[in-house]
């Protein structure tokens, strides 16, 4: 046999492998082939693509499947927003109430303000400062300043200032939440545009470690609750909490407050 008959017969043999694997593809494709609602498509089409998962699901496909064949909350992508669930109401004939915007607030004002422990060296991530000891932080309810919140969000809307603390870009900012997730210490929370006033700070110790640790921490003085005329603002576990829906943003609680840790945005 030569080589010619050698080798129209190598690719004759593998011409028919190719085709038999081709016919076996398209033939397993059309018994597993699953019908999908049109209307998932639909809705697949109109959302942003990003796959971050901000809505609780795996990504945009299953957000779309979801919320057709399931009842999932339109509103349920905050990368898209509010245009985005009225054009997936258009679709499922459904009517949809604009809610309103909400941004990550940073409930701590350590960073640089506050002592430090020890000198950590290591990876630069909150986690892993969290390990030792409950970080590096004399007050252990404090921003550990390591940029965990930075890398988890996807849209380059937080960066760490010069004061070791996570600052949000509301221009960039998509509320998706996935920094308050990664955050160890809950230093970030969601806040609604309309609550212009906040405590930034979680220190649940007694005012006078706090006084020595931080210079805005909170003492639990209550000059903040006494000067409060809406009964808006309550010292619990030496910490101010506010009623944000009692709340009038008069500032009387701002200007009493020694530690200048409540903030009027």
């Amino acid at each position: 046999m030569n080589v010619t008959t050698l080798l129209i017969q190598s690719m004759a043999v593998l011409g028919g492998l190719g085709l038999a694997i081709g016919i076996m593809l398209i033939a397993a494709s059309k018994k597993f082939h699953v019908e999908t609602n049109p209307l998932v498509d639909e809705v697949l089409e109109i959302l942003p693509g990003a796959n971050c998962g901000a809505c609780g699901y795996a990504g945009c496909a299953d957000f779309a499947a979801r919320v057709v064949e399931e009842g999932a909350p339109l509103t349920g992508c905050p990368v898209g927003g509010f245009e985005v669930a009225k054009q997936i109401g258009n679709i499922i004939g459904q009517e949809v109430s604009e809610g309103e915007k909400k941004y990550p607030y940073v409930r701590c004002q350590g960073g640089v303000n506050c002592t430090n422990r020890f000198d950590y060296v290591g990876m630069e991530d909150c986690k892993a400062v969290m390990m030792l000891s409950d970080g590096e932080k004399s007050c252990s309810y404090g921003c550990m300043g390591r940029g965990t919140c930075v890398r988890a969000c996807p849209f380059d809307a937080i960066r760490i200032g010069e004061d070791k603390l996570p600052h949000i870009n509301k221009n960039l900012c998509k509320s998706c939440g996935l920094c308050i997730e990664a955050c160890p210490n809950d230093i970030l929370v969601f806040a609604k545009e309309n609550e212009k006033v906040h405590v930034r700070c979680l220190s649940n110790d007694k005012g006078k470690f706090v006084k020595e640790v931080c210079k805005f921490g909170c003492i639990g003085c209550k000059l903040c609750e006494k000067a409060c005329p809406a009964d808006a603002i309550h010292v619990t576990n030496f910490l101010a909490e506010i009623d944000q829906e009692k709340c009038t943003a008069c500032g009387a609680c701002v200007e009493k407050c020694p530690q200048k840790c409540i903030e009027m945005r």
